[in-house]
């Protein structure tokens, strides 16, 4: 080769950074690449078209607002239980409706989902105080955990505690303890509560078979009246006019 071309080779090699296998090589890198955005694009597109037309939503959380779930509470206190609570009206809609039946139909999501737990219950009905190691049922003295259960009581005399089991379902045939502060039970549908203030180690009983039966009523569609309203219409009396007999004259017929 003359030495004038091999100059011009050089300055050729140069340009493109090498000689003339590298410049091969260069071009189908570079097409490899171009293909590898196309492809990548293409599939970003596609993704995005799925995405819009199957847009995810999280999960709503029940009971969401509207819902109609039904549980029941019984109160156990040194062996003695309480009546049931009588009905009341909540704002948050979870109340009770007497006969043992809580409602739970949250009016607003501050009281629903997550938020549905016993503790709206207590907030909203007055006398009731419930704790990790007190509880006062309406109208009564408050317990405190390691106070002696007072006299006239079955278990008079004994250290008590505050403790909450729950049955997930009438069906339940084991309950759960509620470690911690019992406020934070989440309620739900068909649900059974007793909340008592007994010695350590009771074993606590369901609420009361008439409570079960009303839960049930209720979750098939007929819960308690809460309240009862009875309109007295003042009472009218139809007066009939005495009937009169209308006598036609007699006529005599002329021979």
């Amino acid at each position: 080769m003359a030495r004038g071309d091999t100059g011009k080779w050089v300055a050729r090699a140069g340009t493109t950074g090498g000689g003339r296998a590298y410049k091969g090589r260069v071009a189908t890198s570079w097409y490899l690449g171009i293909g590898l955005i196309v492809v990548l694009g293409l599939v970003s597109i596609g993704f995005s078209r799925y995405q819009y037309q199957h847009p995810t939503s999280a999960p709503v959380v029940q009971p969401a607002v509207g819902a109609q779930w039904y549980a029941g509470i019984s109160f156990d206190v040194c062996g003695t239980i309480e009546p049931v609570l009588p009905p009341n009206t909540a704002a948050t809609g979870i109340q009770s409706l007497g006969e043992g039946v809580v409602q739970i139909a949250p009016k607003s999501a501050a009281y629903a989902g997550h938020h549905a737990v016993l503790g709206v219950l207590v907030a909203g009905y007055s006398g009731l105080v419930l704790t990790a190691d007190t509880v006062a049922y309406p109208g009564t003295a408050t317990y405190r955990t390691g106070e002696a259960c007072p006299s006239g009581t079955p278990d008079a005399g004994k250290k008590g505690a505050v403790v909450v089991e729950h049955w997930p379902s009438f069906s339940s045939s084991t309950g759960v303890v509620v470690p911690g502060d019992p406020r934070a039970l989440p309620l739900a549908n068909g649900q059974l509560i007793t909340v008592a203030f007994v010695p350590t180690a009771t074993a606590l009983a369901k609420p009361p078979q008439s409570t079960i039966n009303a839960v049930l009523s209720a979750i098939s569609g007929t819960p308690p009246t809460t309240t009862t309203t009875t309109t007295v219409l003042p009472s009218t009396t139809t007066t009939v006019p005495p009937s009169t007999t209308t006598t036609a004259p007699k006529t005599t017929k002329k021979t």
